[in-house]
């Protein structure tokens, strides 16, 4: 395993009280995989990202990272790995090319490994057509390619994400995920954050969610999905639907077909069984009983479903 860790915490006192924001946790990452770690904010995820990535130092608990051991050698650790952070770190009147040599110096490069380093660089990450200008007239897609070079020029067998497309538009997301697929054929590690339900989907081999300081489920998407069972009818009841949910839930509870209902605010979740032929009789059961729906939606179990069904909150509504 290239990351394994065991009862992992972290405390932070303040004025306020004593705040446990990692309680316990227990990973191991594979070599050569994309892992993704989910969680609302303040479920203590960026907090265990930036101490399995030396930015904070952990109260208790086990680590090994690239086979070092975290809390007696965190320098080692740091050598090893490669790390790309939600806000980059381009300076606005360098262009990537002295960005990139000026990174691999500081990992030890000569002058003339850094040279090379950069320029192999500049073509994996097709960077080639702006790399002489300077960072400040770059848009949002060509930044974020420029800050994964970054991390990874010095040629770190883990790299951590974090965050790695918030605020890109659509092409420069693609891009982003082109690169990350790219990295794991090449053999590398790629821990990623992301708030993004189709990102986790689109490219982690394991995900694991955290909530409330500790991980609460762990596994491939479909594994966590198939914990789900069923199929999902989602109710919008409108602007003024709240006081209907728990009426349209209390009405439903008894059928046949349902397994599980969840409230989220004036939408009422039905996980049932045949989701084709329930939504008709759904539908028939509230208007006999005069409850107006307007919005009736049919799905298979996202990670979203998976994470309201092991924690009674929506990741969805939480990212937003």
């Amino acid at each position: 395993m290239i990351i394994e860790t065991k009862a992992l915490r972290k405390t932070f006192r303040s004025k306020r009280g004593t705040v446990e924001a990692v309680r316990g946790v227990d990973l191991a990452v594979a070599e050569g995989q994309v892992f993704g770690f989910l969680g609302p904010n303040g479920a203590g995820k960026t907090t265990t990202l930036r101490m399995l990535s030396t930015l904070l130092t952990p109260d208790g608990g086990e680590a090994t990272v690239v086979g070092v051991d975290l809390r007696r050698n965190p320098g080692e650790v740091r050598r090893r790995i490669g790390y790309v952070g939600q806000n980059g770190g381009t300076w606005r009147e360098a262009t990537a090319r002295e960005e990139l040599v000026l990174q691999a110096r500081l990992y030890g490069s000569s002058k003339a490994e850094a040279v090379r380093r950069a320029a192999d660089s500049i073509e994996a990450f097709q960077l080639g057509a702006f790399a002489d200008r300077k960072t400040t007239t770059y848009s949002g897609g060509q930044k974020r390619r420029l800050d994964i070079a970054l991390g990874l020029v010095h040629g770190p067998r883990l790299v951590f994400l974090d965050e790695p497309t918030t605020g890109l538009d659509p092409q420069s997301r693609s891009h982003v995920w082109d690169e990350v697929r790219r990295l794991r054929s090449e053999g590398m590690t790629v821990f990623l954050t992301t708030h993004y339900l189709d990102e986790a989907d689109a490219l982690c081999d394991n995900i694991a969610i955290m909530d409330d300081g500790a991980i609460v489920v762990e596994g491939t998407s479909d594994e966590l999905k198939r914990q789900v069972a069923g199929d999902v009818v989602t109710l919008g009841f409108g602007a003024d639907g709240a006081e209907t949910v728990p009426t349209a839930r209390k009405l439903l509870d008894d059928a046949s077909y349902l397994r599980k209902a969840e409230e989220s605010g004036t939408d009422l979740r039905l996980y049932v069984e045949g989701g084709a032929t329930a939504m008709p009789q759904i539908l028939r059961e509230l208007d006999g009983a005069g409850i107006v729906v307007e919005s009736i939606e049919l799905h298979r179990p996202s990670l979203d479903d998976v994470f309201l069904h092991q924690t009674g909150r929506s990741l969805r509504d939480e990212a937003a």
